[in-house]
């Protein structure tokens, strides 16, 4: 989700998969011009995929005699219309009586007119839909939190208001509240030269650096439902209403909590950390509570020497923002083991607003873009989360320990030791055909599949009586703390950008969202595999696992592609054998999700299509399956968030709107959500049917 990667022949001085410099700047650190931090020799995923695509495409192809009419939005980016051309909601009107026809076609959840690639400043939803922005950056939730002035902003007034760059959404009900639920938000980055008039990136002040600081971290926010109109508002002091932030305290948990690796002249016990940064995605727990991946934590500090460090992306110099000027915890060279405390999985308990957050370090210590969940069949969770750098690997983490039922204290402080005990692992891909057949611009492969199987190497156990490494040369402490190190050694593939992965609810398959990768097979980069198709690869693709017997403690699986992203016309796409004809193009995959039909909803970011990000809906099984169709678009320089698809609505976080180069307070790119004259402010917008019908039916 968070970088782009530069494109092959991308001219001086541009910036990766189309976004502005402002992107890659203040949300990764311009970690796309640095140098790949994997610089192991492990085989690419992209070597093991490049056959299965073409191959599946002509063998479909040859069975379908009739194809399904492209849907209404699954227009050709040339036809997009420009910004302020066709309000929200709507569809060009060429291509409205097509819609009405189509309308009960498709898969159960994806019944929905397709809304056309378009540049529109605004969120734009399928015909008879509406939506209302629920939250927007600034808006007091706690009490005694002022209205927002963004002219006159303190740090103290934004620690109790939402924070910036809303990512990661999770809707958790409350019993005993009608038409009430609570809203769970990452605030992932700020945005410096968007947030303050007259910005000097050079020369940042201390307050300037403190509001940001409060910006950062997670929210809770209980939000209400009009039943008349489908719109939801928040609940402004409400009790349960919470900010964390980038000064809360939080407990170090599990196996490297207390390691010489994490000790500070701060905190000499190793098990209090200050703060969370660069929330990317996320997931729920079915015990109750929200997990939380710090991805980009490198940006934030300056002034490393250290090869391990260099392997994480950690400058040798000066961070963007500059804050190791206020805080020596953000310079290497003063506080070494600061960092050793950033890049792991989160947990809130959001129904305790007094209880301390936690950092899970048996989850492992990377570029986390999110953390999901699934029980095995003895009530073990299993836990998901991609490393999102070119070249790095995706993880699971199998819990040695039972979740309890019920609601008391000690049951609650059980469930949240789950992923401090068990075993994690990583994920090795092996492809079913020749190296030589694997050329890398999508052929298939002779045996006219793309797929394989795989394995899931442990790394190390943790107890409850200590742990043990399975890595040669590398204690249990260096394994959980020096994560990628021990990917390397043990020869995981390397995948192209290893976004949100996610199991179906419904099937039990696990999807991985691979955003793009421009630099394989540039160079001496890995080339192309069999597990990621094509070279210079900027459009992305999506990758479907079986754990052996469905079961998700399984050490082996298979892998098949199910998407590859791109323009249909590109014969280098797939989407899972669906004649191409009818679906949506689609660029960049990031957050994934699922309706309760199974279908997988999927967010992008950093389109490389000439159209906005979107929100995409594919059937993942069925007649339909592969058939894709686009349900929304975001508005100038944004990209789509946290999606969560529920019966009646829809939520997505719009992140980073406005976020174009030589955009600035003064000289907005946009004026989303609330019109010219106004900062640009991220925020949360729902979706729902004018009708009050459930989505997609």
């Amino acid at each position: 989700m968070r970088k782009l990667l530069p494109l092959i022949g991308t001219p001086s001085g541009s910036h990766p998969g189309g976004r502005s410099a402002m992107t890659c700047r203040f949300r990764c650190g311009d970690a796309c011009f640095h140098e790949v931090p994997n610089t192991s020799s492990n085989e690419y995923v992209g070597d093991v995929i490049a056959g299965a695509l073409s191959r599946r495409s002509m063998m479909r192809a040859a069975a379908v005699v009739t194809v399904a009419a492209a849907g209404a939005g699954a227009v050709g980016v040339a036809q997009a219309p420009q910004a302020g051309a066709a309000p929200a909601g709507t569809v060009p009107a060429d291509a409205a009586a097509e819609a009405a026809r189509r309308k009960h076609k498709g898969a159960r959840g994806l019944r929905f007119a397709p809304v056309a690639p378009n540049t529109a400043d605004a969120v734009t939803v399928p015909e008879g839909y509406r939506q209302n922005v629920v939250i927007r950056w600034g808006e007091p939730i706690l009490r005694g939190a002022p209205a927002f002035d963004p002219e006159k902003q303190t740090a103290k007034a934004q620690a109790g208001q939402f924070g910036y760059n809303c990512d990661f959404l999770a809707l958790l009900p409350l019993p005993g509240e009608r038409n009430r639920q609570l809203l769970v938000a990452n605030h992932e980055y700020t945005d410096e030269v968007l947030m303050f008039r007259g910005y000097d990136a050079a020369n940042p002040t201390r307050e300037q650096a403190e509001i940001a600081w409060a910006a950062h971290g997670l929210s809770a926010v209980v939000v209400e439902e009009d039943r008349k109109t489908g719109k939801l508002t928040p609940v402004p002091r409400h009790q349960l209403n919470r900010r964390v932030t980038a000064t809360t305290e939080f407990r170090l948990t599990g196996p490297a909590a207390g390691s010489d690796l994490v000790k500070t002249s701060a905190d000499p016990t190793g098990t209090k950390v200050l703060g969370t940064l660069n929330n990317c995605a996320g997931g729920t727990t079915p015990w109750g509570t929200t997990l939380h991946g710090e991805e980009n934590f490198n940006q934030y500090f300056a002034n490393s020497s250290r090869a391990s460090d260099k392997r994480y992306g950690i400058g040798t110099g000066a961070s963007e923002r500059k804050w190791e000027r206020f805080d020596k915890r953000f310079d290497v060279a003063q506080e070494p083991n600061e960092v050793h405390r950033f890049g792991y999985v989160v947990e809130l308990d959001p129904y305790d607003p007094t209880s301390t957050p936690r950092k899970h370090t048996a989850l492992g210590r990377f570029k986390h873009e999110g953390a999901t969940v699934r029980l095995t069949a003895d009530g073990r969770p299993v836990v998901y989360t991609g490393d999102d750098e070119r070249f790095d690997y995706f993880y699971k983490f199998v819990s040695s320990k039972r979740m309890k039922r019920g609601h008391g204290r000690a049951v609650r402080e059980h469930n949240m030791s789950l992923l401090d005990e068990g075993t994690l692992y990583v994920a090795k891909l092996t492809g079913d055909s020749p190296a030589i057949e694997i050329d890398g611009t999508g052929k298939l492969p002779n045996d006219g599949e793309f797929d394989g199987s795989g394995e899931w190497i442990p790394l190390a156990t943790a107890t409850a009586d200590g742990a043990v490494s399975h890595v040669d040369g590398m204690s249990a402490d260096e394994v959980f703390v020096f994560t990628r190190l021990a990917g390397d050694k043990v020869g995981a593939t390397k995948m192209d950008r290893p976004e949100d992965i996610e199991p179906n609810p419904v099937t039990g398959k696990v999807y991985v969202a691979l955003t793009n990768n421009s630099n394989r097979g540039v160079g001496s980069n890995a080339k192309a595999d069999e597990a990621n198709p094509r070279n210079a690869n900027k459009h992305g693709h999506v990758l479907e696992l079986t754990e052996r017997w469905n079961r998700p403690e399984s050490t082996r699986f298979a892998w098949s592609l199910f998407l590859v992203a791109g323009d249909p016309d590109d014969p280098a796409t797939y989407f899972a054998g669906f004649p191409k004809e009818g679906v949506s193009p689609i660029s960049c995959p990031d957050n994934v999700a699922f309706d309760p039909y199974g279908n997988l909803w999927i967010s992008t970011d950093g389109a490389q299509l000439g159209s906005h990000d979107g929100l995409f809906g594919v059937a993942t099984r069925g007649e339909r399956r592969g058939e894709l169709k686009q349900f929304l678009t975001v508005p100038k320089g944004a990209e789509t968030c946290g999606p969560i698809i529920q019966d009646r609505r829809v939520l997505v976080a719009v992140q980073h709107p406005g976020e174009i180069d030589g955009a600035s307070v003064e000289k907005p790119a946009s004026t989303w959500p609330d019109g010219p004259g106004k900062y640009v402010r991220p925020a949360v917008v729902a979706v729902w049917r004018a009708d009050g019908c459930d989505i997609g039916v």
